[in-house]
């Protein structure tokens, strides 16, 4: 019986060579693929994540496995998919997040597609996530499942695959939990075995953010203007999102300050340049507590600030999302989770679970209502809903 052939995407991290690894012990045939997604050093943080050294330990181990490997230059693709939606995004003073659109763009798209052309039956990446199947009125639908290991579930990045996408993907270690992952790197010798885990854009690395969007978006200078959190409307906005004896159409309301809330204390080179709950940056010192930002505003070119990371002007009680911007994993579970009471809610990778709800409007445009207020809701982000351990659904943060 011929063998399933099964194209890995490796990362030159340890993650993909054990998902390589493990494949070839559950008896498929496995073809390694890097990943070439970024040309331009100028902007990367070369002892962090440089992609010649990555291809090279993904070579290593694709050797030590004894599996064809072959880089595969997505650069032009990557720059068209990601790179300019970032530099649009931030212009519009949203905050994208490229790691998501990687996935659904490019490891589960542009990635497939010369998988399949290769003959895969499927690709694999190392992603700590778990797919799942179940069959609903006689068809097979396949289930994104959150991972084993609750510290390094990356099922956040993978909220925008499609039923298509998850049926060719498989996920060789979401079952296991990350010191397991290591130790089966040790015991295979592995030259990755000890190699710290990367950070940074999907498949490129550490990147030096500012001087990246100062590529594009020109040096802008504006004013920082402070809100005090004793302010008038910051005390009635944080009242009522607080007041679950409201109704969510009261309490989803955002705040919007214009320049009379508040005082000058510095300048800025742009507000596109900065996000919602950011401290970095700002070089503006001599407060009792660090300045956060609250709210950016392209149009008048203001950024603005509030002292203390439990600043009240941070947090909010909803959100909302496009029709156009809205994303079912399994399109059959609308119907069950529209207004249902136990829907949990993550609107970046690594926050804890947080109950919600989703409303409907009547122009298909969807309204996530929080439980209890959180902080830094930030457009341009996704907004991903679990039903116990499965992601349903995610969409962008209008």
């Amino acid at each position: 019986m011929k063998k399933q052939r099964v194209v890995v995407g490796m990362s030159g991290g340890v993650d993909s060579s054990v998902a390589a690894y493990l494949l070839l012990q559950q008896g498929y045939e496995v073809i390694g693929l890097f990943m070439r997604n970024w040309n331009d050093a100028a902007v990367t943080l070369e002892d962090e994540c440089p992609w010649i050294d990555d291809s090279r330990d993904a070579m290593m181990v694709a050797e030590q496995l004894g599996i064809p490997f072959q880089v595969i230059d997505l650069s032009e693709v990557y720059k068209e998919r990601i790179v300019d939606y970032m530099f649009n995004e931030y212009e519009m003073g949203r905050t994208p997040n490229p790691d998501v659109l990687c996935n659904r763009e490019i490891k589960f798209d542009v990635f497939l597609q010369n998988a399949l052309k290769l003959g895969a039956d499927f690709v694999a990446t190392g992603h700590y996530v778990q797919k799942k199947e179940v069959v609903v009125n006689g068809i097979t639908e396949y289930q994104l499942i959150a991972g084993l290991d609750p510290n390094k579930d990356q099922s956040y990045f993978l909220c925008q695959l499609n039923q298509f996408q998850l049926s060719k993907a498989l996920f060789p270690i979401g079952g296991i939990l990350k010191p397991e992952v290591r130790m089966i790197a040790e015991s295979a010798n592995l030259a990755t075995a000890a190699k710290k885990d990367s950070q940074g854009l999907c498949f490129i690395g550490k990147v030096r953010l500012p001087e990246f969007l100062q590529q594009q978006l020109k040096v802008k200078v504006g004013q920082v203007v402070e809100i005090e959190e004793n302010n008038e409307k910051v005390i009635s906005y944080y009242d009522i999102i607080n007041d679950s004896r409201l109704p969510w159409q009261n309490r989803i309301e955002k705040l919007k300050f214009n320049k009379s809330d508040g005082k000058v204390v510095g300048d800025h080179n742009g507000a596109h340049f900065y996000t919602i709950g950011q401290r970095k940056g700002l070089n503006i010192g001599g407060k009792p507590k660090p300045l956060f930002v609250l709210q950016t505003d392209v149009v008048e070119n203001i950024i603005y600030v509030g002292q203390g990371e439990e600043h009240k002007g941070l947090f909010s009680a909803g959100l909302s999302i496009s029709k156009e911007e809205a994303h079912w994993v399994r399109p059959s579970m609308k119907q069950f989770v529209i207004n249902s009471n136990d829907l949990m809610c993550r609107i970046r990778y690594r926050q804890a679970l947080f109950e919600c709800k989703l409303i409907e409007q009547e122009n298909g445009s969807f309204i996530l209502s929080f439980e209890v207020p959180q902080k830094s809701v930030t457009a341009g982000q996704f907004a991903t809903i679990y039903h116990e351990d499965e992601l349903i659904f995610s969409g962008v943060i209008s």
